[in-house]
């Protein structure tokens, strides 16, 4: 491996696919009621950007529980969350893709990019959601919502993954691409290259006042040379 080898992470929902949350949510509403018993719901609450272990303490917390007994089931909660998707999600998610992103991911890896996901999605969500999009094989290693209770811990730990495995070095290029402000924050924290596009919630009026080094419409738009 070249230490030139560049790293580049990818955010999920609103980055690389948009609209096809709905089983997502349904699955962590579903596993909140087989572990707890308690009906929650997601309306009223803000997802993007967000880990879904937050989620799922969100509504834990506006169902009545204590901050203690949040504690005690997150972790069972966020398997069965995991398992619900897996069971009943959507085959096909292609149609869902954002624009450009088939190109862009294959031509990253042409050039020799290492790809890699960082994303709020629970990890067997995650890896699901790639899979059914027709993108699993593009990605080498990933972080989660399990992998830390920060946005900006869960890129750190996909850095971390991508060396261990030997998939990048201290000195390779690394950055983060993402539709959300809290992506261009994770980024900063680490000191990677943060890329904001406007394919999620946020315009790109409101990208640009989290200040990302590279903001773009849409994924075609961007220079991969100031990827690599």
């Amino acid at each position: 491996m070249s230490n030139k080898t560049s790293l580049v992470l990818f955010d999920i929902d609103g980055t690389l696919m948009r609209g096809a949350g709905r089983p997502h949510r349904d699955a962590l509403v579903e596993g909140i009621r087989k572990v707890t018993g308690r009906s929650t719901t997601l309306e009223g609450i803000a997802t993007a950007g967000a880990l879904d272990r937050d989620l799922i303490a969100i509504m834990l917390r506006a169902a009545g529980e204590s901050e203690r007994r949040i504690r005690a089931v997150l972790r069972e909660v966020m398997r069965e969350c995991e398992q619900t998707y897996v069971r009943n999600c959507t085959a096909d998610l292609s149609p869902f893709l954002c624009r450009d992103v088939g190109g862009i991911l294959e031509d990253l890896k042409s050039r020799g990019a290492v790809l890699g996901l960082v994303t709020g999605n629970l990890s067997a969500i995650g890896w699901k959601k790639v899979e059914l999009a027709g993108l699993r094989s593009y990605f080498s290693v990933g972080a989660f919502a399990g992998d830390g209770r920060s946005r900006a811990r869960v890129a750190k730990v996909a850095a971390q993954r991508a060396r261990r495995k030997g998939l990048a070095t201290q000195s390779s290029r690394i950055s983060l691409i993402g539709d959300h402000a809290s992506d261009v924050a994770a980024a900063k924290a680490n000191g990677f290259q943060s890329v904001a596009v406007a394919t999620g919630v946020l315009s790109r009026e409101e990208l640009a006042e989290s200040q990302p080094d590279i903001l773009v419409e849409h994924l075609g738009e961007l220079d991969l040379s100031k990827l690599l």
